[in-house]
Order: structure tokens, then sequence, then C-alpha cells
């Protein structure tokens, strides 16, 4: 697909940006700052619209946003996913663009920042309930016919073996009506609705389970909900949260395009906030999307050709790989040892996430923040230090680091893979998605960094880690690593702060570059 320069209705704003001191202190402050929040809620304005897994907290983003922008001034979320952070960019009156190839995603995104009037969606929602239920009554014999020729071989097999047929001619009629409601925006709402009643955390209409966990299992002898009254219920929760919207003046564009290649100029962008896929397909999206996009009309085949140009997809061939700074491709060698074929699959990670970083370093303004969430995971029993190899990558593309906080993960809230019933307390699943890593960049004015030098605050027993930004920079490790091969001393993701902060002097016993 062809990419032109997106011509922005959005108000570009052409001061000249001051890499002052002052903003370097609040991205650090930032950084250093309690990011758990777990006793916050998430259920405000659009957030609850749909699932969507490893979401991270709305409170998030709107640290970062109103620490680090003003109103007007514009944020980017290159893979924007469930468009948290779009959303709270709308919320405070900030200008916002989120880009994602994910059909499901996209859909999810425009309907949460698209303020509809509330009344004229309500009314429109009552009518398809009411015309489902009158179809249903007295019109079954066509919705059988309609249901057979929407359908492809291959979807009406998939369609057979996951939704019982009482539960496919009640979802047949709710979408018949759907598709004649007339107003676009409020079609896609109620067509988000009904996606809702499908990719649900638990329960829901179809015959799996952990579908909104993206690991999908049919269940024989599961009841499914009616899709009548489970579509009653969500339609009610959306109108309720629907009516919050009115209060945001952001600006925001949605649109489908590559992260490792954006439509944007250069120089445009004020902060960016996002959060990468994890490596490996650890979460796969599209296991749990394809359930509600082939009720939309999308062909299984071109899903899983599409699935295929996920950034951390495990497809290995036909793949531009790029050549990998020093450390981050220790780790990959060092799966290579194990694994040849998961080892290409972290080099294709790798090489992607290359690509997309370079893009934001490309679309920033000099003198501005991305903040990246990012969470590691594991190829054979080997982590893939997802947080410090994009930390140097990076850098090798032309951001300055300015630190790296963790983050513990509430498995209770936020929607993870979910713990098989016989399965042990520690899986390997739940290993690897207990913290998440918030990678703070700054792209300089110069486009050189100031001399600074990172490095890992982990032991650099089994890997070292020298990020050379003067000749032969090396780390030194003063503590003598814990069991775990973490300096001793320090409470390692227990509360909040960087794992290592360059900007910050070196305290006694903190690994140090020399």
């Amino acid at each position: 697909m062809s990419l032109r320069q997106l011509e922005l209705p959005i108000t570009q704003r052409f001061s000249t940006p001051r890499l002052d001191v002052g903003y370097r202190e609040r991205l650090d402050d930032l950084l250093w700052s309690d990011l758990n929040f777990h006793s916050k809620s998430s259920a405000y304005a659009s957030h609850n619209f749909h699932a969507f897994p490893a979401k991270f907290p709305p409170q998030l983003p709107r640290k970062f946003i109103n620490g680090l922008t003003e109103p007007g001034e514009i944020v980017l979320d290159p893979m924007v996913g469930s468009g948290t952070t779009v959303v709270e960019a709308f919320l405070t009156g900030r200008q916002a663009i989120g880009f994602d190839i994910d059909p499901m995603a996209l859909r999810v995104c425009k309907a949460k920042v698209t303020p509809l009037a509330l009344e004229e969606t309500a009314t429109a929602g009552s009518r398809v309930l009411r015309r489902a239920e009158e179809s249903l009554r007295h019109d079954g014999a066509k919705l059988h016919q309609e249901l057979d020729a929407r359908f492809g071989e291959t979807e009406r097999e998939f369609i057979d073996y996951w939704f019982l047929p009482s539960t496919q001619l009640e979802l047949m009629a709710l979408m018949r009506e759907i598709e004649h409601v007339q107003a676009p925006h409020i079609r896609e709402f109620l067509e988000l609705a009904f996606s809702a009643i499908i990719i649900t955390k638990s329960g829901g209409v179809s015959m799996a389970r952990d579908l909104a966990h993206t690991r999908p299992h049919r269940v024989q002898d599961k009841t499914p909900r009616s899709a009548l009254g489970e579509y009653r219920k969500r339609l009610r929760k959306n109108l309720n949260n629907l009516a919050t919207l009115t209060r945001g003046s952001g600006k925001v564009e949605i649109l489908s395009s590559d992260a490792q290649s954006l439509a944007l100029g250069d120089n445009t962008i004020d902060l960016i906030v996002t959060s990468p896929p994890y490596a490996s397909n650890a979460i796969d999206y599209m296991r749990a999307h394809k359930f509600s996009l082939v009720w939309f009309g999308h062909s299984l085949n071109s899903l899983a050709q599409l699935r295929r140009e996920y950034i951390g997809h495990d497809a290995v061939t036909g793949i531009e790989y790029v050549e990998l700074p020093e450390s981050t491709c220790q780790v990959v060698d060092s799966i290579a040892g194990i694994d040849s074929k998961k080892s290409k699959v972290l080099h294709r990670y790798y090489s992607e996430m290359t690509r997309c970083l370079a893009e934001m370093v490309r679309v920033l303004k000099p003198g501005k923040a991305a903040v990246i969430v990012a969470g590691s995971s594991t190829m054979r029993g080997m982590d893939t230090r997802t947080d410090v190899c994009l930390g140097e990558i990076g850098i090798h593309v032309g951001f300055e680091l300015r630190g790296i906080a963790v983050r513990k993960l509430d498995r209770d809230r936020r929607m993870m893979p979910a713990r098989r019933k016989h399965s042990p307390v520690h899986s390997q699943i739940e290993e690897r998605m207990h913290e998440e890593y918030v990678i703070g960049f700054l792209k300089p004015e110069s486009g050189k960094l100031d001399g600074a030098i990172q490095c890992s605050n982990r032991s650099m027993s089994d890997r070292k880690l020298a990020l050379i930004l003067r000749p032969q920079a090396a780390c030194t490790h003063p503590e003598t690593p814990d069991s775990q091969g973490r300096p001793a001393g320090r409470a390692w993701g227990a509360g909040p702060g960087p794992r290592w902060t360059p900007a910050s002097p070196p305290r006694p016993g903190r690994a140090v570059c020399r």
C-alpha cells in the first residue's frame, strides 16, 4: 500500500522548541513517580466500551500528557491498540493521532473518541433491539437464508464450531438491523457493542472461554448467554459511558498505517505515548478479534494474512532484518544456541522495533519525549530483555535515553492471558507478564546525545550491556549480585522509580559506565 503524507486537520504549532532543564526534569520526575495505579479505576469515559488484552491504565498516559504537553499540542500513539492514549489526549484537550493495522483496534478507537448525541444513539439502539426481536419471532426463515449467504465455506465452519445455531440467529438478527442504521458514527457505535458481547473476559455468547485473553478454547458444556439480552446490557453500559465523552475537547485522527512507516511529516509531534506488542505473539490479538471480524465481513484468510504483518509475529520468511546493536544482538544469539527459529522471531521483532523507533525519532519535534510502555517475555525459558534492548535500540536510532521505570502489573485488574485451572501458579505465561517497563526517551535538539552513558542495572554475569556512545565505554557493577543476578540492595520492581536513569548522578553501589 502506498503511503501519502498525512494532511492533518490538526493545527500545527510553529513555536521554536526549547530543550530546557524544566522539560528534562519533568520527564525524569514522571519516570521516578508511582506508575502502578493499582488503586485507580479505569471505568470512566469510553475506556470500557470493549474488552482488549494488556491495556495499560489510563492514568499512565494521562500523567505524561499532563506533565509534558499543553492543551492543543499533538500526542501520537503509533501502535494505538485499544486507544487509551488517544482517549486521554482527547479528554485533556490535546490533539491526538493514532495508527494501527488491526481492524478491530481501529474500530474500537474510532468509537471511543467519537462523541454522539446520546438520545439519538439510544433511540437507534432500542430500535435495533426491537426489530431484531420481531425478526426472530416472525422472520426466522429469512434470517436462516441471510445467515447462509453471509459467510464463505471456511467462515461458515468457523461460525458453526464456535456459536450455537440459536446464537447465530440472534446475532444475525442484530447485525441485520445494525447495518440498516443510516448515521455512520451511530452504526459504528452499535457495531462495537455487538463485538463486545462476543469478545468478553468470561461468558459471552460463543462457546469459547478466555476469548478476551486471546487464548480461546471451546467448552462443550458451556451454555452461552442470550445474544439479545447481552446486547441490551452492553448497549446500556456503553450509553452511560458515552455521556462523559462530551467533556472532551481534543481533536483525534485514527488511521490505518504501519508504525514502521508513518504517514507524518518530520518534527510534527509533541509527545509519543505507546505500548508495542509483545515479542513472538505472546498476546495474539487476532485469535480473539476474528470472532467478531468475521461477522463484519472479513474472511479468515485475509485476517490470517494480515496477522503475519503484525509486529511481533512469529513468521520468519520474507522479513527485512536489520543489524542490531551489540547487546541486543547478544540476546538474540543467546536464544539461537537453544532454538534457531525462536532467535529469528526475536530478531524480526527487534528489527521491526528498530524501524518503529526510527520513525518516532523522525516525527517528534526536537526536545520532545517518547514514552514506550513495554513488557518482556520469555523464549525457551530465557528473558528477551525487552526493556534494555529497546533502550539500546532507541539510542542507536538517535534518542537520548532518560530512564526505564518498572511497573508491577495487577493481574486481577489488567486483562492478561488467563491462568488455566490446573496450571501451576508460576506458569511461564505469568512469569513473563508480572511487570512491564516504562522507557523514557528524549529527542535531542542537536540530533546528538549529550554524553550520558546508559547501562542496565541488571547483573552482567550472563550478558554485557555496553551502549557505545563514546569509545570503549563499559559497564561495571560495584555491588555483589543477589541470587537472581540483580545488584543487591534495591527493591527490584517493588515500588516506583526507574530501573536506571542516566540523567541522575550515580548513587553508591549503582551500575555505572566508565
